[in-house]
């Protein structure tokens, strides 16, 4: 895009710096599925950056004793309850559950950032392989589902063991976040840059989410073999 100066003369408008990401320090963040492993290890990190967190789940009594259990001021509420009186929603709910969720919660999620962390994956005796949903990716699942909703993708490749470890000062890998409008994956951004040791990295629209998906498949098979637990690091970024 350009612009003209007194002159006249048509001038280019800077580009925006892909680093100048907002402040969201004073967004709620829910996370439906907080009462499992990765919901549970995203609602911890985020709280103990400083964010205030809601955790949701099916039955208010496990969200309200996940969250005495995390402390951080974070909340417990049932699913529709979390997201109603959440800025930005994170679903973290296994796959079998991901379409039954969303639709029971599809007026409460209008109008909401929601961020989908959902791995389609399937198991046997070989390991990890990823599954294809019809819409694509568990992502363009929920943006089917959640018309009025704004979809992003992200905190795909975070392992559980290391989110909820207490010991553990600093998570030493990038979020891949994936969405149609930049605004809102900036948000994503700068809710993952809140993490220590994090760094959120636009990945494209949501029509790349089934390959970002489907890595975890991959790195569940570096985490075994190496008992290691293995994240992604993007270079020259």
């Amino acid at each position: 895009m350009a612009t003209a100066d007194a002159s006249g003369a048509p001038q280019k408008t800077p580009a925006k710096d892909p680093w100048d990401l907002p402040d969201v320090s004073g967004l709620v963040v829910g996370v439906l599925g907080g009462t499992g492993d990765q919901g549970r290890g995203l609602a911890y990190r985020l709280a103990r950056a400083g964010q205030k967190v809601i955790i949701g789940s099916r039955a208010v009594e496990r969200a309200e004793t996940a969250a005495g259990e995390l402390g951080l001021g974070i909340e417990g509420a049932e699913n529709a309850d979390c997201a109603r009186h959440s800025d930005v929603v994170i679903v973290a709910v296994p796959w079998e559950g991901h379409a039954k969720t969303l639709e029971t919660l599809r007026e409460v999620l209008a109008g909401k950032l929601v961020i989908d962390c959902v791995n389609p994956l399937g198991f046997d005796k070989k390991g990890a392989y990823a599954l294809k949903p019809e819409e694509g990716s568990a992502a363009e699942q929920a943006a089917a589902l959640l018309p009025e909703a704004r979809v992003t993708a992200a905190f795909h490749h975070l392992s559980a063991v290391l989110l909820q470890d207490e010991s553990v000062e600093e998570i030493d890998t990038d979020v891949m976040v994936l969405g149609e409008s930049r605004a809102d994956t900036d948000i994503v951004q700068a809710l993952a840059a809140r993490i220590p040791g994090m760094r959120g990295i636009f990945a494209g629209r949501l029509r790349n989410a089934h390959q970002v998906e489907s890595l975890v498949a991959n790195l569940i098979s570096v985490t075994r073999r190496y008992k290691a637990h293995a994240g992604l690091r993007v270079t020259d970024v």
